[in-house]
């Protein structure tokens, strides 16, 4: 979602501005523009689309300046055009923004019966013009800067130019994520790490309800009632190389192949090979005392979650409660005090994740986080963190950072569990070995790529609506590959519980209906192969996912079949997501779509 950079820097700012546009490009976005100080004027430049169409606009009409602030806008209010794309301004303020004004009705209204202006749809151009109200009043710039924040409303990250204050930006964080990054004579603003990693490694994380005024060479922070603040300098392990594709097409291409590695990187960090064991980071709180989980994540995520419930609950015998981040507040849900609060996020600023944390820090819960960015909010705000070592993903279709979370999340199961002595020494071993196999068999799964791609090519590019059905373990897998076609090919797609086919999902069964059916060779095999019966029977083709013996068991219930490495059912959520990345991509692919950045999508949700 929406990204900001700025810089102050010794050299001209809109190269600079620019460049860290292009490493947001990632987080999804409609439009794009920066502005800078030249002489104490404004100067903006702003397109619809990509930052090519930016940075065109900027070759043909050269921008000047050392200062500037830069943006992709993800809408939110108003269309994805020209006039509504950051930076806002008017010839005294500029503003480029993340987040949502909550309020912003109520002050246009207050604004426009004072004469000023408004030329957007946007939430954000109100800030322009409540700073611009202030220092229209005789208020200096920074005072006008903090009475504007006290008026505003809602989650929100700020970058703020000043015409009368040259080599200053002012910024401000409240509930969305922003960072400062430290050089040489030089200093940068960012809404995450990666757009400041080729610049510097010292960054400072605001926290909420603080605000900065950042010059050439110091930065001087405030809290929300004007006082200075002093916050800590983190080094950030965040490469400033740039990231490329490499020799794929794509980069969900490219990430998807990458999970054989990744997968092993953050099974290493937890697994002793020698007693095939598994042992977590230490814990500030003890696990054989947590009676009650509480699993929340937005997405792909919230899925692992639900495969950590069967976990959890079948190894530790503990009860679960998976919730959906953006719904869980709303339900004012009484907890436990000393129960887990268990997070999982890719990014780690996910707006939707990042409300309930606080909420059940509120609650006295413990708060333990599955993140992809160690230096990311959600890390910030919880009391351990498992991280999950996938590396960068820059596909807005999560693949790699979805089975590296249900990697960390199956050692932490074992790991309760064992906590718990709800599991013997043998179990343990069994369980650590089994999953010490899935960076090999993965790979495996990988050279099935040409006979999917000829699968999805047959059964699901010219389909309306595609059915995934799984049991047990394999039914929030069924949810996430409904999720992922639906995301990058723009076909409508369900997962289901494979028991809940008679209850309704049938009626939509005919021979033009593709079913991805995930049934390994386990427990709840036979109830599967029923469902698949009762698919062909009216009509439909079944696409199985399952191992040799399910295949073997199936016969001709399934018109195709992806035949996955035996492994324990432990482990097989993780080995079957990849089959299920491939039918999403190749089919995304052959229609043409935007695989690695689908319309209205974003990697980094930073709204509610």
């Amino acid at each position: 979602m929406c990204g900001i950079i700025g810089v102050i820097g010794r050299v001209n700012a809109a190269e600079c501005l620019l460049d860290g546009l292009r490493r947001l490009e990632y987080r999804g976005y409609d439009s794009a523009g920066i502005a800078t100080l030249v002489d104490g004027s404004i100067i903006r430049r702003r397109a619809p689309g990509k930052i090519a169409s930016l940075a065109a606009r900027v070759a043909a009409d050269p921008m000047g300046g050392t200062t500037g602030i830069g943006h992709t806008r993800w809408a939110t209010h108003g269309a994805p055009n020209e006039t509504n794309a950051h930076p806002h301004g008017n010839s005294r303020v500029a503003v480029v923004h993340n987040g949502i004004i909550e309020n912003f009705q109520e002050l246009r209204i207050e604004l426009e019966l004072k004469g000023l202006l408004f030329t957007s749809d946007t939430d954000t151009e109100v800030v322009v013009h409540l700073i611009t109200n202030y220092l229209d009043q005789g208020l200096a710039p920074e005072d006008a800067v903090h009475a504007a924040l006290r008026r505003l409303e809602g989650a929100f990250a700020l970058a703020i130019l000043i015409a009368d204050c040259p080599d200053v930006i002012f910024g401000a964080r409240k509930g969305s994520p922003l960072a400062v990054g430290y050089g040489n004579g030089e200093m940068y603003l960012g809404s995450d790490a990666m757009a400041l990693a080729p610049m510097t490694q010292r960054i400072t994380y605001l926290e909420d309800d603080d605000w900065m005024v950042i010059a050439k060479d110091s930065i001087t922070f405030r809290g929300r009632d004007g006082r200075k603040v002093v916050r800590p300098i983190v080094q950030t392990s965040l490469s400033g190389a740039l990231i490329g594709k490499g020799e794929y097409r794509h980069y969900m291409l490219k990430e998807i192949y990458e999970q054989p590695q990744v997968l092993g990187d953050t099974l290493r960090s937890f697994y002793n090979p020698t007693t095939r064991s598994i042992t977590l980071p230490p814990m500030p709180f003890d696990l054989k005392r947590i009676e009650r989980v509480t699993a929340i994540a937005c997405g792909t995520a919230y899925y692992a979650c639900l495969v950590a419930k069967y976990w959890i609950e079948m190894l530790a015998r503990v009860p679960v409660d998976a919730d959906i981040g953006s719904e869980f507040r709303y339900r004012a849900p009484p907890l436990t005090p000393g129960g887990l609060g268990l997070f999982v996020s890719q990014s780690g600023e996910t707006a939707d994740t990042l409300a309930p944390l606080k909420y059940c820090k509120g609650k006295n819960q413990h708060i333990l986080s599955v993140v992809n960015v160690p230096e990311s909010a959600v890390a910030r705000d919880s009391h351990a963190v498992l991280p999950t070592l996938a590396g960068p993903e820059i596909g807005v279709a999560s693949t790699k950072a979805f089975t590296t979370q249900l990697m960390a999340l199956a050692c932490f199961a074992i790991n309760l569990a064992k906590a718990r002595n709800a599991i013997d020494a043998a179990t343990e071993a069994r369980l650590s070995r089994a999953l010490a196999e899935v960076p090999a068999r993965a790979a495996e799964v990988l050279h099935l790529d040409d006979f999917v791609r000829a699968i999805a090519e047959k059964e699901l590019v010219h389909a309306r609506d595609v059915l995934y059905l799984g049991r047990g373990l394999l039914y929030p897998i069924a949810l996430e590959g409904a999720l992922k076609l639906k995301e990058v090919s723009y076909i409508h797609a369900e997962g289901y519980a494979a028991g809940e086919l008679k209850h309704g999902p049938i009626a939509l069964i005919d021979e033009k209906t593709p079913v991805v059916m995930i049934a390994p060779s386990d427990a709840l095999f036979e109830k599967s192969l029923s469902n698949m019966e009762q698919v062909v029977a009216r009509g439909g083709r079944v696409i199985l996912i399952s191992d040799q013996e399910g295949i073997r068991r199936a016969g001709k219930n399934a018109t195709h079949s992806i035949c996955l490495p035996k492994l324990d059912p432990f482990v097989m959520p993780i080995l079957a997501s990849i089959p299920i990345q491939l039918l999403a991509y190749h089919t995304a692919v052959l229609n043409g779509t935007d695989v690695d950045q689908p319309r209205n999508l974003a990697k980094s949700v930073t709204v509610e």
